[in-house]
């Protein structure tokens, strides 16, 4: 009788390049092995900057696909064997500058949004009755910001909102002056 040391174990072992008789087993290594050819070839794409395609058909026949930036892309630039400095370069600045002030303008709404919401949390802090006058005119007013920048997809509900909105304030308004 052999006797195993403890922690010790057998390790990773080598299996036979043969294809595996068993349908369940030739699936679950399929989909392993799948993940990992995907995340070889994302890392290619990272650490190299190339572009690749790759397609895969399971045992079960469905089609897989990975492509960096697409397949459909890298495809194209092999079929029609276009080099890879043609593809990469864009063809008008104009373009991607008209891109670029569209996307720092969302940003710029997105910094807008995040600052009222961050003004009208400050004024949620205090209690309304705690509150004088000149600071529940300012939470008002800051609500009101925040509602005119966020988007509701229901017309009903902004008008629960802004009824229980003026009630809210007509309420704190006629307690803080008695």
């Amino acid at each position: 009788m052999t006797s195993k040391k403890k922690g010790s174990s057998t390790g990773r072992q080598r299996i036979r390049m043969a294809k595996i008789e068993n349908e369940s087993h030739r699936q679950v290594a399929f989909s392993k092995r799948r993940a990992g050819l995907f995340k070889k070839a994302s890392e290619l794409c990272t650490l190299c900057g190339v572009e690749v395609a790759i397609i895969v058909f399971s045992p079960s026949k469905k089609p897989f696909s990975f492509g960096h930036p697409n397949v459909y892309s890298v495809l194209d630039r092999y079929k029609n064997n276009n080099s890879f400095q043609q593809e990469s370069q864009p063809l008008d600045n104009t373009e991607t500058r008209s891109e670029l002030s569209l996307v720092l303008s969302q940003v710029e709404e997105e910094k807008k949004k995040g600052e009222a919401m961050r003004k009208a949390s400050e004024m949620a802090k205090w209690s309304v009755e705690e509150m004088s006058l000149l600071k529940l005119q300012e939470m008002r007013s800051a609500l009101e910001e925040l509602r005119n920048t966020m988007v509701v997809p229901n017309a009903s509900y902004m008008n629960t909102m802004s009824t229980g909105f003026s009630c809210i304030c007509n309420s704190s308004y006629v307690h803080a002056s008695s």
